[in-house]
């Protein structure tokens, strides 16, 4: 034992204890040098160039790439299109946090609600654009409920017969479509988060409330709302990055068409259509750093510290 005590205390055993945890974290920290930093530090590099996928020894152009960003329409259009995704999340997060908190209490058929409310979720992209392929047509499912309750969707204004409404090929409605889809599929997501959480609070809480008079909007407003903070300020991250990066379902729809262009698919055409390999670097820089700044402001803004609600 005293030998014991005596090797503890050698310099010889300080250093290896200092040196186990890296011995440990060498092969992920490998990794992630590998696959995510010197990819992002080429990403930079091919971003002041012009470089378009062949050439062995491309130009520098220092900004230009950047500039033409914010000073193209084609390029800067695109921003605008992130916006009805970013609307789309927030009613996304929302219905998500409403419909678990009204489930995460006694409701009939709760197990039913649950299961029609993730299903979306695990349905793969590619068939979830073909779906709503058919649903947006004119005279599809949506055309034919709506004919069902009472609209047309053929009116007449001042004596003339408009035509029908194209859901995916009006430049007005297309985003709005999409971005609905884009609710549809990823609130399942959200509700299951929302949910675990608001039954991982104690039981006891909700009674003591109950005691002092306090109803479902008082229980949610100061016990739920507080307990999940956290998870509500990771899913605004979430949302907000993920409304920026879309790219699937609008790709496999539309292609881009009519104004539907995400971020992610101007990119991608940037690079694979137009061999603009340079500019389309810099636009994914762009991304990066607006996805960066996102999470800085939302740090700033709603930091994270102990809540106490006892």
């Amino acid at each position: 034992m005293a030998a014991t005590v005596a090797w503890n205390r050698t310099p010889r055993f300080r250093r290896a204890q200092r040196l186990t945890p890296w011995v440990y974290l060498a092969v992920p920290l490998a990794l992630l040098v590998t696959f995510v930093y010197i990819p992002c530090v080429n990403l930079f590099y091919y971003s002041i160039t012009d470089w378009d996928g062949l050439t062995p020894n491309p130009a520098l152009v220092g900004l230009y790439n950047y500039g033409q960003i914010f000073t193209n329409p084609q390029y800067f259009d695109v921003f605008k299109v992130s916006l009805y995704y970013i609307g789309g999340a927030a009613i996304q997060i929302c219905l998500a946090l409403y419909f678990a908190t009204i489930l995460s209490f006694k409701v009939k058929f709760k197990n039913f609600w649950k299961g029609l409310i993730f299903f979306p979720y695990l349905i793969n992209g590619v068939a979830i654009a073909f779906i709503f392929n058919f649903f947006f047509a004119p005279g599809g499912t949506l055309d034919s409920v709506l004919k069902v309750i009472g609209y047309d969707n053929q009116y007449t204004s001042n004596g003339t017969v408009l035509a029908h409404h194209l859901w995916l090929g009006d430049p007005h409605l297309v985003n709005i479509s999409l971005a609905s889809v884009s609710v549809w599929r990823y609130l399942g997501l959200n509700f299951v988060l929302f949910l675990g959480a608001i039954q991982s609070i104690p039981s006891e809480r909700y009674e003591a409330a109950e005691l002092d008079g306090a109803n479902r909007w008082h229980q949610f407003r100061y016990i739920i709302a507080p307990s999940i903070k956290p998870l509500i300020s990771l899913s605004v991250i979430l949302a907000i990055s993920g409304s920026l990066a879309v790219f699937e379902v609008p790709y496999i729809m539309l292609l881009g068409a009519n104004g539907s262009a995400t971020f992610v698919i101007q990119t991608v055409n940037t690079a694979f259509t137009f061999h603009e390999v340079g500019q389309a670097s810099a636009l994914a820089v762009v991304l990066l750093l607006i996805v960066l700044a996102v999470t800085w402001l939302q740090r700033l803004v709603v930091p994270d510290k102990e809540v106490d609600i006892s």
